[in-house]
């Protein structure tokens, strides 16, 4: 991420209630045949959300206005906790060294990223992760986990630096829990003021930062 990213987390009790996921940008062509060719125009999703919906309470408003400020409307980055979607393991669980592929030894590597794979058996999806939660990742090679000591993650870029390289041909592994790097999609917050006593708020869109 660039120099214009605040490496702080929206504030969790303003996301819980929010909406958003994942978008595709998908080219379909209809042929003359009635057949459809399909290209995917974006290699990786890019994650939506819209905060209004979670915001209830005036003080909220005024919690999101700070939040807002700092950051300068969309100027600069900021972390964001997927409810849904935060973890190496399934919902629920704890992250294990032994999540998810990370890389391949080869006797001399000792630098792997960080990634989340999505799906198994027809395509599946290999999602880089960039901003880990600091403290969080745990790495193995071949099924055993590594002391912490033998393991330095860069938390602003997901990099994971080995002390030892592994060997050719071991499974390197990790388990982390994550935020996503997005931004203010707009440069301006409009509230209603009687709005928010009835509980009805403006949209707040924000959206994923990529490389």
């Amino acid at each position: 991420m660039p120099a214009s990213f605040h490496e702080v987390r929206f504030p969790l009790a303003l996301s819980y209630g929010s909406r958003g996921g994942p978008e595709r940008r998908t080219e379909i062509v209809t042929l003359g045949s009635g057949d459809e060719e399909r290209n995917a125009l974006w290699r990786h999703s890019r994650r939506a959300y819209n905060a209004g919906p979670a915001l209830r309470r005036a003080e909220d408003i005024a919690l999101l206005l700070a939040f807002f400020e700092e950051r300068r409307g969309p100027l600069y980055g900021f972390r964001w906790r997927d409810t849904f979607d935060h973890a190496s393991c399934a919902l629920g669980r704890q992250p294990a060294a032994t999540d998810q592929p990370i890389g391949t030894g080869d006797g001399s590597t000792t630098v792997f990223q960080l990634a989340k794979t999505y799906g198994a058996a027809f395509a599946p999806y290999v999602r880089p992760i960039v901003k880990p939660v600091a403290g969080s990742v745990r790495v193995a090679v071949n099924g055993a986990e590594l002391p912490a000591s033998a393991v330095t993650v860069d938390p602003t870029t997901g990099r994971v630096t080995l002390a030892t390289a592994p060997a050719a041909g071991a499974a390197v592994t990790a388990g982390f829990l994550f935020d996503v790097p997005v931004r203010f999609a707009t440069d301006r917050i409009e509230i209603d003021h009687q709005a928010v006593l009835a509980g009805v708020l403006a949209d707040i869109p924000i959206l994923e930062l990529r490389r």
